[in-house]
């Protein structure tokens, strides 16, 4: 019999740079678009974004945004007036591309992220885990959850893409580094 031999665990996920720059991968071939900045930039570069396009926002989500309308129980006829929703995640995930709301602060009711055609949603950097596992590690399964990966879309039989139909035909995420 061999002694024991002490092995060190592998890592589970790469380095912090590796992990922020796969999750921008993955969030791309989704057909999402990535807009990264700094903090102090951050209303500048949402605003940006939104290139003068109405805008609903979530109580909570601290950031000012001139024209917005907090959402206080609009009605889906009113929130498809509006051409956008601003949301900050609970987490983003590399290894799919996914985004997480669990609609805490800043994050809102479900429906605000699905009726607006444009969803335009903040992660911040430390937000970005390496898989499912380690997202759902940090959800509290009391809260519901909204999983996003990419702009709404469906493919028929003949495997036709179609965006839109059940959500926002665009996402923009804002990676705050």
């Amino acid at each position: 019999m061999s002694p024991a031999v002490d092995v060190p665990p592998a890592p589970r996920s790469p380095d912090r740079g590796d992990l922020v720059a796969l999750f921008v991968e993955r969030v791309e071939d989704y057909r999402a678009v990535v807009t990264r900045t700094g903090s102090a930039d951050l209303g500048e570069t949402v605003a940006r974004v939104l290139d003068g396009a109405t805008v609903v926002v979530p109580e909570g989500l601290d950031l000012d945004l001139p024209g917005a309308v907090v959402d206080d129980g609009l009605t889906a006829a009113e929130l498809d007036r509006i051409d956008a929703v601003v949301t900050r995640a609970a987490v983003g995930i590399a290894e799919t591309g996914t985004i997480v709301l669990d609609h805490g602060p800043g994050q809102g009711r479900r429906i605000i992220s699905l009726v607006p055609d444009r969803h335009v949603c903040i992660v911040d950097v430390a937000q970005v885990v390496a898989d499912v596992p380690d997202a759902i590690a940090l959800l509290d399964p009391a809260r519901p959850t909204t999983w996003v990966s990419g702009p709404s879309a469906t493919s028929d039989i003949e495997l036709d893409r179609v965006e839109g139909v059940h959500g926002p035909r665009t996402l923009h995420v804002v990676l705050v580094d």
